[in-house]
């Protein structure tokens, strides 16, 4: 892991791995493209 403090916070929230995305008060664990796709529609990215 390049760093180390952001992995302590995710395992400090219950995650143990990655990728995990947040945005727009949602939470994604894994690659999901659909659940990507579709979060990143609602926060306007292209």
């Amino acid at each position: 892991m390049e760093d180390p403090k952001a992995m302590e916070e995710l395992q400090g929230k219950g995650y143990i791995s990655v990728p995990v995305t947040f945005a727009n008060g949602q939470t994604i664990v894994g690659f999901d493209k659909k659940k990507l796709e579709s979060l990143a529609a609602t926060v306007g990215a292209k």
